[in-house]
């Protein structure tokens, strides 16, 4: 029969093997969201040049936007929280696009049809490459995400390296926070950060 000291060496390495795999912040500006990742500039790890055919049909590569940065949002038209943060990332393209800013779309959705359905329903004016294989996805920077949660947004810097990771549904008030150091000041009559 074991021991306490058995107990507390599996104890132990229960706690040590949970802290391994906890959503800690990696210099977080916003500690009291647990599903935000904030990567500091020497952490951020080069994102590959993702691409393939978009919804309706064109060829899209990440680095078709180098410059710029990127809201990658992954997503599919039966997930519920996808739904209801499509119209955040929609008014994320439309408010911080002057400012240098490009939502990109991977739609895992196994049905072209019914993914460009769910972008047309929402009126979606960023494009969203087709990924039902989720091959993308699982070309991201080992251990950057969990690849079995949707949705998830990966925020990449202008030089094309991931600054920040959210696991689950998103808003363009949350987005703020990450993206503001990130891009130039608005300008004095307004727009987001104003």
């Amino acid at each position: 029969m074991p021991d306490r000291r058995t107990y507390a060496a599996v104890i132990a390495a229960c706690a040590l093997l949970a802290g391994c795999s906890s959503t800690a912040q990696v210099g977080d500006t916003s500690p009291q969201d647990a599903l935000t990742r904030i990567l500091e500039p020497g952490e951020r790890p080069a994102v590959p040049d993702l691409g393939g055919t978009s919804l309706d049909g064109r060829k899209i590569q990440l680095s078709d936007y180098r410059g710029k940065v990127v809201v990658l949002n992954v997503w599919a038209h039966w997930c519920g929280p996808c739904r209801l943060e499509a119209p955040e990332l929609e008014k994320i393209q439309k408010e911080w696009s002057p400012r240098g800013l490009q939502v990109l779309g991977i739609a895992n959705d196994s049905s072209r049809a019914e993914a460009l359905t769910f972008q047309r329903d929402h009126h979606l004016g960023y494009p969203s490459l087709h990924d039902p294989a989720g091959r993308q996805v699982l070309r991201l920077p080992r251990g950057l995400v969990s690849t079995q949660t949707l949705p998830l947004t990966v925020v990449i810097d202008r030089e094309g390296r991931a600054a920040a990771v959210r696991i689950g549904m998103t808003s363009e008030s949350r987005m703020a926070k990450v993206l503001e150091p990130l891009l130039p000041a608005a300008a004095a009559s307004g727009g987001p950060g104003r």
